[in-house]
C-alpha cells in the first residue's frame, strides 16, 4: 500500500472510530456474537466489511508503529 494512501485513510479510520457510542450491554453483546457466527445480523455484508477494514487500520497501525522504531 502506498504511503499516501496510508495517510489519507487512516485519519479518516480514527475520525469515525472516535465518534462516541452507547455501550451495548452484556446481553446485546451475546446476541450480536451469536448471529455474527450464524451471519444473521442485519446488514450482515456491510458489518463484515467494517470488521474487516477495521482490522485493516489497526495491522497497518501496528505496522507504522514498528517501521518508525
Amino acid at each position: 500500500m502506498k504511503v499516501s494512501h496510508l495517510l489519507i485513510v487512516l485519519p479518516l479510520v480514527f475520525a469515525i472510530a472516535a465518534c462516541e457510542q452507547k455501550p451495548p450491554s452484556a446481553s446485546e453483546q451475546i446476541k450480536d456474537k451469536v448471529n455474527d457466527a450464524l451471519d444473521r445480523r442485519p446488514n450482515e455484508k456491510l458489518k463484515d466489511a467494517a470488521e474487516d477494514i477495521r482490522d485493516g487500520a489497526k495491522a497497518a497501525a501496528k505496522d507504522l508503529k514498528e517501521a518508525t522504531k
